[in-house]
């Protein structure tokens, strides 16, 4: 904390989901003071998440069968699809992406993820100190179904190449019926499963709403409705201008805005794109006979996640898009058609909440976090689908660079002028 008559230094995060108010709460925790300001009013930025802190199943997304998936997505079915007319950004994500689609590049991202993946859950355990304990609904573990043993072994091989980068991860393989009888609502088709261990599920809802109290109950500021355009750094410090024309100062940045990161980091040095990769997921009620508790169908891309009122949110879907598109309501069907032949009796007309979300994707699967050119502008982004689980952590050790000036060995690879 800054001494008497020490004037305290002041840093402005642009984005309020939880990688902004991560490093929200971490930089307060390191004596900075902190506003935050959200384009959103509310919890849209991850309001829908599948709520899955999975550090066991967080891998980079450009792999071989993610190349697979996206060469289907002219089909409606397909857990990858495309929207509205590709823009420059999308092309540049695309011309990087594809290329990283490999074995080797993906087992080099693996490794580079790992060290952040080994500490995320210690990092939520810090959180759930400080009052976000109540949103964790299940700790322990997390149950995959199977429609057959190739989909299994698939599943099996991925996470020994998790265990080789350094993650250690613990797993028990099911039969159909020992499958079904820890989840009844699974139906016949899955033919056998898989119990992974040492790995939690929250309601992002609530999460979200507890953390954003920690950052007030700690002293920062959150001013919501303010859409960040342009961001001035200047000898004195940064100006953040939103569309409005409000202009707050600190004096330095960090932006954690998710998929509207590029724009205003390009001029920071920052050439990654980050690109809208987007979730669709609804709510369904206690009586609709899904499962109890959370359960993921890897081979539909389908995530069942029970909320601490008893509902289940269902999440799926790779959209790569504008984040500011239109939502397809044609993708809810999608979800409800894929994970159907999974389950016994569900009627999906009580679907409710229905919600689309822009998840910020690296051509690489590496997230952006660290310094710019700038010495006042910082990032925190580019997590993807596992922001929930790894934003805490890389949260923490950017904080502690920001307050010393020394980089931490784990960001190493996640430097966002790479």
């Amino acid at each position: 904390m800054a001494g008497a008559g020490v004037k305290r230094r002041t840093a402005l995060v642009v984005g309020g989901g939880i990688a902004g108010l991560s490093i929200a709460h971490y930089l307060l925790r390191e004596g900075i003071g902190v506003t935050v300001v959200d384009r959103d009013t509310d919890d849209a930025a991850s309001w829908g998440n599948a709520g899955y802190l999975t550090p066991g199943f967080a891998v980079p997304l450009p792999e071989p069968a993610a190349l697979r998936a996206g060469l289907k997505v002219l089909s409606p079915a397909s857990p990858v699809q495309v929207s509205g007319i590709p823009d420059t950004n999308l092309l540049r994500f695309a011309t990087r992406f594809l290329p990283r689609c490999s074995h080797r590049r993906w087992d080099h991202a693996l490794r580079a993820i790992s060290p952040i993946n080994r500490i995320a859950l210690q990092a939520h355990e810090e959180l759930d100190a400080t009052g976000t304990a109540a949103a964790v609904v299940h700790r322990d573990p997390i149950l995959v179904g199977f429609r057959d043993s190739a989909d299994l072994k698939a599943k099996l091989t991925e996470l020994r190449h998790v265990v080789a980068s350094g993650m250690p991860v613990r797993s028990d393989v099911l039969t159909a019926s020992e499958t079904r009888s820890l989840e009844p609502t699974l139906s016949a088709e899955v033919s056998c499963g898989m119990l992974l261990h040492d790995q939690r599920s929250i309601d992002p809802p609530m999460f979200l709403r507890l953390l954003r109290k920690t950052v007030l109950d700690e002293g920062g500021r959150i001013l919501a409705g303010q859409d960040v355009v342009a961001l001035n750094v200047s000898g004195r410090g940064v100006a953040a201008r939103s569309a409005d024309g409000a202009v707050t100062q600190a004096d330095i940045a960090v932006l954690a805005c998710g998929a509207w990161l590029s724009p205003l980091a390009r001029q920071f040095g920052v050439r990654q794109p980050v690109q809208a990769g987007r979730g669709y997921s609804f709510r369904m009620p206690p009586e609709a006979n899904m499962p109890t508790r959370p359960t993921y169908l890897p081979t539909q891309r389908v995530v069942c996640t029970p909320l601490a009122d008893g509902a289940t949110r269902v999440s799926g879907i790779m959209e790569f898009a504008r984040p500011n598109h239109p939502q397809n309501p044609d993708r809810f069907t999608t979800i409800a058609a894929a994970a159907d032949p999974m389950l016994s009796t569900v009627d999906w007309t009580l679907r409710t909440e229905e919600w689309c979300g822009s998840r910020p994707c690296t051509a690489d699967g590496l997230p952006l976090v660290g310094a710019s050119h700038s010495e006042r502008v910082f990032v925190h982004g580019g997590h993807g689908m596992w922001g929930m689980t790894q934003g805490p952590a890389t949260a923490k050790l950017l904080a502690r660079q920001i307050a010393t000036g020394n980089p931490p060995s784990e960001l190493a690879a996640l430097n966002p002028l790479r």
